[in-house]
């Protein structure tokens, strides 16, 4: 198959498009910065470019919306116009929801509270107006906490502290997650492309089991062959802490530490259903594993 990637040069276009390279299929990049001509020939559009969430708050509300929603609209109206038959747009969890009290399925009401979850939410809707011609498919995608070796972020951070021999000091905040191996990724999608019974619509990428922060440290431990210890400092603390974080530059704010205690779990059985496997190649653990030993100096 020809397929073409936006968004191709960062962690996820590099790892999906060598990924899709091996399975015999002809990549092409799409760079939609500046003027851009889409090649109307090919059979799948992967839209993975976009305005990532800023964790540190320094971007305009109006970047996101110009990258995330306006050259959403453009791509998607130009897939209308061409021979492509599947038009693949990488959207994010948080375009539904911010928190989640129990496990998140796609059929959730959305309400994001942040300019990123906005942004990608209103393009969701608008690729969701349109009718798509016949032969035609329209997969929206929501993963959540994408990681893979070579990929830095939080995974990164809790890998030093470790490695360091610094104890755990949010131990006190229980939790459960849901993660998204780079593997699994590459896998469902191949997937979805291949197999012409799925239908168009919206589906939860995430592995199969969810991993607690505190579990997490004593992976990356196991891991990185180094000793993990939990301490459990009283939340309230840690909570002010990061408070003052928000004024002053520290490495704990609000923010980080609600990304690294609060609880996100994220259904996939929807697309696990729709290609008739009950579970994925690669399970939550191994993934991490794979991705904490990526870190370690050569």
């Amino acid at each position: 198959m020809k397929i073409i990637i936006t968004g191709i040069s960062g962690f996820v276009g590099q790892n999906l498009s060598g990924y899709l390279k091996e399975k015999g299929n002809d990549i092409q990049g799409l760079s939609l910065r500046g003027t851009w001509v889409l090649d109307k020939t090919s059979d799948v559009l992967i839209h993975l470019a976009g305005k990532a969430h800023d964790t540190a708050n320094t971007s305009s509300e109006e970047e996101y919306f110009r990258i995330n929603t306006d050259l959403t609209k453009t791509l998607f109206d130009e897939f209308l116009n061409s021979a492509i038959k599947d038009f693949i747009y990488f959207s994010s969890v948080k375009a539904t929801a911010d928190t989640i009290d129990g496990i998140l399925e796609e059929n959730h009401l959305s309400d994001p509270q942040t300019p990123y979850g906005k942004s990608k939410l209103l393009a969701e809707k608008y690729l969701l107006s349109k009718n798509l011609p016949e032969g035609k498919r329209l997969f929206i995608i929501r993963p959540c906490m994408i990681h893979g070796p070579g990929n830095k972020g939080n995974l990164n951070l809790l890998y030093k502290v470790v490695e360091k021999g610094i104890p755990w000091p949010l131990a006190a905040f229980e939790n459960k997650r849901s993660f998204l191996s780079i593997d699994n990724l590459n896998y469902l999608l191949l997937a979805m492309i291949k197999n012409t019974d799925i239908d168009s619509g919206i589906y939860n990428f995430a592995d199969d089991n969810f991993i607690s922060t505190n579990e997490l440290i004593q992976i990356i431990g196991e891991a990185s062959g180094k000793r993990s210890s939990l301490w459990k400092i009283p939340s309230g603390l840690i909570i002010s802490l990061a408070k003052i974080g928000d004024k002053i530059k520290l490495p704990l704010n609000s923010e980080r530490l609600k990304k690294l205690t609060e609880s996100y779990t994220v259904s996939n059985n929807k697309i696990k259903s729709k290609l008739h496997i009950e579970k994925l190649p690669v399970s939550a653990k191994e993934g991490l594993i794979k991705t904490i030993k990526s870190f370690q100096p050569k």
